[in-house]
């Protein structure tokens, strides 16, 4: 071969590896981008009584998108239930409760099929092998935002269990519903990490 062909197949030769190294280097990019960076947002963090729809929530191994919040008030008691669609696809959807007050709690829940003879506002229930004793019960005025499937606000009526070692059992009821179980655990504050999605 002349040296002008000499040049033109080298040239070929490095455009198609700098093409495929562009290719793959965009394939992993877009891999990576259907889940969120650690970090997001410039290294910042949200306090968990501040979490917004759309924002990242790390708990434990799993990672969490904000799906919607539903913020409820008792009388002085105010807190909130954020709906979690998990990322990592390792068991679907959870809940995130945030008590601001009384005191600050984290407890996550995870929906309980509802066995027709447990019944809401008895002493004790059983469920999942566990004894819960009730706890308290109410009635809390919600306002809701994001994807959830309520009307923007209304009422919601609850009973609250509690088991040894920080276990959790909830029956609720949104607007003329009818009750809906949940199991929880409450959680270290520490092993939650909220990533914010926006500038506030």
């Amino acid at each position: 071969m002349d040296g002008t062909t000499v040049y033109l197949v080298a040239g070929c030769l490095a455009g198609l590896a700098v093409a495929g190294f562009a290719l793959r280097w965009w394939r992993g990019r877009s891999t990576a981008d259907r889940r969120p960076q650690q970090g997001y947002g410039g290294g910042q963090r949200r306090d968990p009584r501040r979490i917004e729809v759309g924002d990242i929530v790390e708990i434990g191994d799993a990672t969490y998108a904000v799906r919607g919040s539903i913020r409820l008030v008792e009388g002085e008691w105010r807190w909130a239930e954020h709906l979690l669609d998990d990322l990592d696809e390792h068991g679907g959807r959870r809940r995130l409760s945030v008590a601001e007050s009384p005191a600050f709690e984290l407890v996550l829940w995870e929906s309980a099929p509802r066995d027709a003879t447990v019944t809401p506002g008895a002493p004790v229930v059983k469920s999942g092998g566990r004894s819960y004793s009730w706890h308290e019960s109410g009635q809390a005025r919600y306002t809701a935002s994001g994807s959830i499937g309520l009307t923007p606000s209304g009422t919601m009526r609850y009973h609250d269990y509690r088991a040894p070692g920080g276990a959790r059992l909830t029956f609720e009821a949104y607007g003329e519903a009818g009750w809906a179980m949940a199991r929880g655990e409450r959680l270290d504050g520490d092993g939650v990490t909220v990533h914010p999605q926006s500038g506030s």
